[in-house]
């Protein structure tokens, strides 16, 4: 499966910017089974310096200096991704029980495991409570098996939250979307992973896209048309599983990821500092389309 995506962030100012530094996590990862097969990026005013490196998930950084002032910016990345079809995962039954998996954890000696420890932390937007505890209980009894109750909590945030794009903004608490019972992808996510890492398990943030066109047969998902969020739990035996508390599914072959940290603030699309620029207004246009025989790649 192959997709195009276009990723357009333009921002316009009250006042002249005279410097800008920046920092975008705007191209999809190679890992596992999806490969950023090319990656561009057309940045107005042109940089005066740019800068590639890998932060310390792995996840692909660009860094940019902007020293022409300036009034508006506008930032497109375009991107080729190939996805490889998912391995199927064990049935949810067979996997360890949850309230066994802080013991696992501790005891187990490889790489991976250890690594899935840091991500039952606390993280700067995510913060382990007894609320988060509580309203994840019903899905987590005593003895149940970790991914069936995963599961769960991810059907019970789509069934109990409703999607609403102007309710939150970045800065909303995550106690105030788990009162108010709406919020966005990106709540959803933390929501997620707050309750997981409250219960002792190792949860992270995921972001990227979702297909803007459904499958033949299939439903548009939420979220298409914009930067995209989820979340991942560890399993043992299995390793990260991405789950879509939005549309309330297993991640497969309509989700492209472009980076992964402990939540929205390690892998913001674009993030940076400015001098001047006084008020300023955002413009945010994404499409994800799905590659055919006649599609030419960017």
């Amino acid at each position: 499966m192959q997709f195009e995506i276009q990723h357009t962030t333009r921002y316009r100012y009250s006042q002249p910017v005279t410097l800008g530094h920046n920092e975008a996590h705007l191209r999809p990862r190679s890992d596992g089974r999806q490969t950023c097969e090319s990656s561009r990026w057309d940045i107005d005013p042109r940089p005066t310096m740019l800068h590639e490196r890998l932060d310390y998930f792995g996840n692909p950084v660009e860094y940019f200096v902007l020293q022409e002032p300036h009034d508006t910016l506008s930032v497109t990345a375009r991107s080729t991704v190939r996805l490889e079809p998912a391995v199927a995962l064990p049935a949810p039954t067979t996997s360890l029980a949850w309230d066994r998996l802080a013991a696992w954890l501790m005891a187990a000696p490889d790489p991976a495991a250890i690594e899935a420890r840091e991500f039952v932390l606390d993280s700067p937007l995510v913060a382990t409570s007894a609320a988060l505890a509580a309203f994840a209980a019903p899905a987590f009894p005593v003895g149940r098996p970790l991914l069936e109750a995963v599961l769960d909590l991810n059907s019970a945030i789509q069934r109990e939250f409703t999607y609403d794009p102007g309710f939150t903004t970045v800065a909303t608490p995550l106690s105030e979307v788990l009162t108010l019972r709406c919020g966005v992808c990106q709540d959803f996510a933390h929501l997620a992973i707050g309750c997981l890492r409250s219960l002792g398990v190792p949860a992270r943030y995921v972001s990227g896209y979702v297909e803007s066109v459904p499958p033949p047969g299939g439903s548009r998902l939420r979220g298409a048309d914009a930067s995209h969020a989820w979340f991942a739990v560890y399993i043992p035996d299995v390793g990260w599983v991405d789950l879509d508390p939005t549309n309330d599914q297993l991640v497969t072959t309509q989700h492209v990821t472009t980076a992964w940290g402990r939540d929205y603030a390690d892998v913001t699309p674009l993030k940076g500092v400015i001098f001047g620029g006084g008020s300023h207004s955002l413009e945010v246009e994404v499409d994800v389309t799905r590659c055919t025989s006649s599609t030419t790649p960017f």
